[in-house]
């Protein structure tokens, strides 16, 4: 007998405001996804990009030059000829003129773990997995995701309750995906405090007072220092770091804040450092002037509260611990705050229009699994999407899926102002 089928559409909108809001909790001392009943191809939806045709596959594999967002974007602009910020000196001294560059990654293990934040880089092989959140839910990119049942986690091979980052990069689709407090569960799903989905084809902005995995609501990887772009002799990007004490506030690019300190003394969340352009890099190795150029070049910026001046990378037996000692050397009175820009608190938070989703639906509306489906959206004003269950982050206007049985599907629109969604019905006869 032919079951009845019926199409259902809603909307709804989720403001960036609400939620947890500009929670002030810093992720860690850094240094209710449904059953994927659908298909929207094994690694996302969307187009695959050339761009990332450079990229190998595993863990800690090499990007083959590419540069994850667009030239644009703020972790890739030179800024060695920007103006120095009118509190640099102040914020210089409150996280303390004599304290050390520390290099937050290395080779082998220090008390058990590697020493850095891992990634993996997968292919449209991987399945798609759902992901379970477990405290910032309201404030994450839904899922599935891409992250294998064995992905590394930072810490690893024993990584504790710490920070626990998932980085995952996907060749095929360009998308990043990270994972913050993430513990893998049955069949191969996930668990996590938040998580976020980054277009590395694009500049698309999460929305403001929103965390991601990392407090200040930035991506994670594009900050990392890579064994494998040194190898090649240029950095093209900023650095990631951590102080011990951070401002209530943000400047771009950062979109969250994590602290209650009030302080003007004190750096918010985004605020960039650059190596002074008279510092002498001469007598350093090659390795490590490839680092030293960039902070001159592009700088480094704060990204969560942890240890002053810990420099964040990922981890490769290939490192050299011992010249990475090295940038110890460096002192915070050797570097100055790159001009600011508007310092954003929870009084004067940026404020605008949250998407559109003026239809979402499927095409046929009922099918066999066999078969499977159309689903086709019109939206203004959003930078980027994600459809659950099943389907995951994706490009365009349309993406075909295949269910198994009846499934319901939620399209998510997402801007720096908020976000809105959509449901439509898909029926499996």
């Amino acid at each position: 007998m032919r079951k009845l089928f019926v199409v259902l559409i809603s909307l709804a909108i989720l403001s960036a405001c609400g939620g947890t809001g500009a929670n002030t909790t810093s992720k860690g001392s850094d240094s209710s996804s449904g059953s994927g009943s659908g298909s929207g191809g094994s690694n996302g939806g969307g187009t695959s990009n050339a761009s990332c045709s450079a990229l190998t596959t595993g863990v800690g594999a090499s990007l083959g030059g590419f540069v994850p967002f667009p030239a644009a974007n703020a972790w890739n602009q030179d800024i060695s000829a920007a103006a120095v910020d009118s509190n640099s000196s102040a914020i210089i001294g409150s996280i303390g003129t004599g304290t050390s560059v520390h290099a937050d990654f290395g080779s082998g293990l220090y008390s058990g773990s590697k020493i850095g934040i891992p990634y993996v880089i997968v292919d449209s092989t991987q399945t798609l997995v759902p992901i379970t959140f477990t405290a910032y839910g309201s404030e994450s990119d839904p899922g599935p995701m891409p992250v294998p049942s064995s992905g590394p986690i930072e810490g690893d091979p024993q990584p504790g309750t710490g920070d626990r980052h998932v980085l995952v990069l996907s060749k095929d689709n360009c998308f990043l995906y990270e994972l913050y407090g993430a513990y893998p569960g049955s069949n191969g799903s996930w668990s996590a405090d938040s998580a976020a989905v980054w277009d590395m084809t694009a500049t698309s902005q999460r929305p403001y007072t929103w965390t991601s995995a990392d407090a200040a609501g930035l991506p994670i990887f594009p900050g990392l220092v890579r064994y494998d772009e040194v190898a090649a002799g240029k950095i093209s990007h900023a650095l990631r770091f951590t102080v011990s004490q951070s401002r209530a506030a943000f400047v771009a690019p950062a979109t969250h804040l994590a602290s209650s300190s009030t302080s003007s003394s004190l750096p918010p969340m985004g605020a960039r450092l650059r190596l002074k352009s008279s510092f002498d890099i001469s007598g350093y190795s090659a390795a490590n002037q490839v680092i030293l150029k960039a902070l001159k070049q592009y700088g480094m910026i704060l990204a969560d509260n942890g240890s002053s001046i810990y420099i964040s990378g990922a981890p490769d037996d290939r490192w050299d611990n011992n010249d990475l000692h090295n940038l110890g050397n460096l002192k915070a009175s050797d570097f100055e705050v790159v001009q600011m820009g508007t310092i954003y608190t929870s009084a004067n938070l940026p404020t605008g229009s949250a998407p559109s989703i003026s239809s979402f639906s499927a095409s046929p509306t009922t099918t066999n699994a066999a078969s499977g489906t159309t689903l086709s959206w019109s939206a203004t004003n959003a930078s980027y999407y994600v459809i659950s269950p099943g389907v995951g982050a994706v490009r365009g206007t349309s993406v075909t899926v295949k269910p198994s049985a009846t499934t319901t599907y939620t399209l998510y629109a997402t801007n720096a102002y908020g976000r809105v969604t959509a449901t439509a019905t898909v029926t499996v006869q």
